[in-house]
C-alpha cells in the first residue's frame, strides 16, 4: 500500500508498518509500498509492539509513523564501533 492510502484508511493514528518494497537513494530509505501491521492510538503502544515484532525477526523492515503526516521521510543511519 502507498502512504498516501493508508493515510486515508488509518487517519490520526500511529501506524506500524513494514516495508514490501523499498531502496535507498542519497542516504534516505525510499518505501514505495508497505504493509500496515497494526495502528494504534498511541506512540507509546506502537514501539511497544514494534520492539516485540522487532526481537522476534530482526531481518523485518519494520516503521512507526504518525498520519497526520502528509510525507514521510526515512535516513539511513550508519553506525560506526570504534575500538580503542
Amino acid at each position: 500500500m502507498k502512504w498516501s492510502e493508508i493515510r486515508r484508511r488509518y487517519p490520526n493514528k500511529c501506524v506500524l508498518v513494514e516495508a514490501i518494497s523499498a531502496y535507498s537513494k542519497e542516504n534516505k530509505r525510499i518505501i514505495e509500498e508497505m504493509s500496515v501491521l497494526e495502528d494504534h492510538k498511541n506512540s507509546s503502544d506502537a514501539w511497544s509492539r514494534y520492539k516485540k515484532l522487532h526481537l522476534e525477526c530482526p531481518a523485518r523492515e519494520l516503521y512507526i509513523f504518525h498520519t497526520n503526516n502528509k510525507n514521510i521521510e526515512v535516513e539511513n543511519r550508519l553506525l560506526r564501533l570504534i575500538q580503542e
